[in-house]
């Protein structure tokens, strides 16, 4: 972001989103694989002469300007970051729910192939992202994350309903592709509440709302497994999107409100 200007933050985000969730699309059949033809060392190598590699692929990268102007204290940047943090926490949920229990939730149902799901999701959430990533700049990271998180709720609501794998597949495609644009669309929407001399806190604050929904999906949606099945979890997930979407209303008519 600081290469190519505060202009294309949402382009930046999505790129790197990009990245991440191909190699989730690429390593979930093919780490499966690897394991069965070869055994676990061979992922353990593979993915430590990955790191390695990409170590020495950043190494000589030339470091961006630090901008110059007010800085806040990182707790102020926090506070004005939190709303938009807490939605994306609320919509990411659904991510974190499908990449941990997507497995135990095959095994329940009595049905083989869990890492297909994986795999469509993340071609679905790249798909969207290459497609559609013009649309936060054209209507806005609001109007684009109210649409996505609706997507999502739809997907997320066919998983807790699916009757065959082939259902499950869509729902999971849904789920990625309405995910897709949530975190670029609400990042926009989040920095802006911060002067560009304190961008990079900004960015950091709202990073560390998305690796809490990851770690608030493992032991509430166990919770829910153990008690209500592994199906209903996908059912929680909905109800955290669909709040998340009640919460970026409110912040869309909030902004609407403020003075320019």
């Amino acid at each position: 972001m600081g290469q190519v200007g505060p202009e294309h933050t949402a382009r930046s985000i999505s790129w790197n989103g990009i990245a991440s969730y191909a190699a989730i699309a690429i390593g979930a059949l093919l780490g499966v694989v690897m394991v069965d033809q070869l055994g676990f060392v061979s992922l353990g190598l593979a993915l430590s002469g990955l790191a390695l590699a990409a170590l020495l692929l950043i190494r000589n990268k030339p470091s961006v300007p630090v901008i110059r102007g007010e800085r806040l204290p990182f707790w102020a940047v926090f506070g004005r970051i939190a709303p938009f943090g807490v939605s994306l926490s609320l919509a990411s949920i659904g991510y974190g729910t499908l990449t941990t229990f997507i497995t135990l939730f095959y095994v329940s149902r009595g049905w083989s192939g869990a890492a297909w799901c994986l795999t469509v999701f993340g071609i679905c959430f790249i798909l969207a992202r290459l497609l559609f990533i013009s649309s936060i700049n054209r209507f806005g990271g609001f109007s684009s994350a109210i649409a996505c998180m609706s997507i999502e709720t739809l997907g997320l609501g066919l998983l807790w309903l699916a009757p065959t794998t082939a259902v499950a597949l869509i729902g999971a495609g849904l789920t990625g592709f309405g995910l897709s644009l949530v975190y670029p669309a609400l990042g926009v929407e989040a920095i802006k509440q911060v002067p560009s001399s304190n961008r990079g806190a900004g960015l950091s604050a709202y990073a560390v709302f998305f690796d809490l929904a990851l770690a608030i999906a493992g032991p509430l949606m166990g919770a829910v497994a153990l008690n209500l099945g592994y199906s209903w979890i996908f059912f929680c997930a909905a109800l955290l999107s669909i709040t998340g979407l009640g919460l970026t209303l409110l912040l869309k008519r909030r902004s609407a409100l403020s003075p320019s």
